[in-house]
């Protein structure tokens, strides 16, 4: 059973930065696929990006192209969300997930595993 831990969440104006972490208590964290979301009140959990397990491949929302980059550190068991240029409607509670062996799944049952997730509030 893989645990993930979210963090890096926090209050933060619009325009600015926050940097997301997905850490797992898997030692092979490696050789899982890790996917984003966030859940914004009254609003369905929508994706966000997702790196494939060999960290060779990426995929993003759109709302999230341009401005949203994942990426993972093996050794650290982390994978990342940096997330530049915020807007109000950014805000929501993020989420990693994860899946082994996958790829860049960008829906919800595709993945195994769920954290608990982090919040993010952007004031304009």
């Amino acid at each position: 059973q893989v645990q993930l831990v979210e963090s890096g969440g926090g209050l933060v104006q619009a325009g600015g930065s926050l940097r997301l972490s997905c850490t797992a208590s898997e030692r092979t964290f490696s050789n899982y696929a890790v996917g984003w979301f966030r859940q914004a009140p009254g609003k369905e959990r929508e994706f966000v990006a997702a790196v494939a397990w060999t960290g060779f491949t990426t995929n993003y929302a759109g709302s999230a192209k341009g401005r949203f980059t994942i990426s993972r550190d093996n050794a650290q068991n982390t994978v990342f969300l940096q997330m530049n240029t915020l807007k109000p409607e950014d805000a929501a509670v993020y989420y990693c997930a994860a899946k082994l062996y996958g790829l860049v799944g960008s829906t919800r049952s595709w993945y195994d595993y769920w954290g608990q997730g982090t919040q993010v509030t952007v004031s304009s």
